[in-house]
């Protein structure tokens, strides 16, 4: 016996894409404390990024972006697909990632790390920032080139020379915060960011913000605030000042 009624219906969430590197261990955690369950549906998909983030590493994640988007569920178009690594796109370019996203899933709007970094900076009036890095110059390097490329100056820099990813998702919230310190008492800064869907950023921003008097933002709070402006919620659930922007 069967009903002529349809079972399936039409789920009313909007769905978000978030293409995660392999050794991340810190993004997809901080994405499911930012999005309650009930207001959107998150999928997460992994691409291979092996142990060590390197330029080289990275351009084989070019190559891999287009399979680890597919491997999305394709019932339904997402609101918005993320490549959540802030390095990566710098050095692969943010608009050959829209490419690639776009020609493995369907989606209405393609974000990263560092399209979200400037759509925060922009929202906040920032044109001074000192830059929190875990990489070293041959890595971080190429975020900073494409922020200034951007009309974004970055007055100064802390890098943990790390190359590990696994060390990188071990580096203490409270280390990242002393070094967040230490760039804002230079003075001349609209506010600081603190690279790397890997660091362990999102408990230590509003503290930050309230002791030193300057907007702090990192790469997965902003990607996460990004993604949600892009799927129409009106509110983004992040901490930090951009949560009423």
């Amino acid at each position: 016996m069967s009903g002529r009624a349809d079972p399936i219906e039409t789920l009313p969430n909007p769905r978000l894409g978030l293409v995660v590197l392999q050794a991340d261990e810190t993004i997809e955690r901080d994405f499911r404390r930012i999005f309650p369950a009930d207001d959107v549906d998150l999928f997460v998909t992994r691409i291979p990024s092996g142990a060590m983030l390197t330029p080289e590493t990275i351009a084989a994640m070019e190559a891999d972006l287009p399979s680890a988007v597919a491997l999305l569920p394709s019932a339904s178009p997402f609101a918005t697909v993320a490549y959540a690594c802030t390095s990566g796109t710098a050095l692969i370019g943010a608009r050959r990632v829209r490419e690639l996203v776009e020609g493995a899933t369907t989606t209405a709007s393609v974000t990263n790390p560092l399209c979200a970094a400037l759509a925060g900076f922009g929202a906040l009036g920032l044109r001074r920032i000192g830059l929190v890095s875990p990489y070293g110059a041959a890595v971080s390097s190429g975020f900073r080139n494409a922020l200034e490329a951007r009309g974004i100056t970055v007055v100064a820099t802390f890098s943990f020379d790390e190359e590990s990813e696994a060390r990188v998702a071990r580096i203490a919230p409270a280390a990242i915060a002393e070094a967040a310190r230490r760039l804002a008492s230079g003075g001349g800064l609209d506010g600081l960011f603190l690279s790397c869907t890997n660091l362990r950023t999102l408990d230590i921003l509003d503290p930050l913000e309230a002791e030193l008097g300057i907007p702090v933002l990192s790469s997965n709070q902003v990607l996460a605030w990004h993604m949600a402006r892009s799927a129409g919620l009106d509110r983004p659930p992040v901490p930090g000042c951009l949560r009423d922007r």
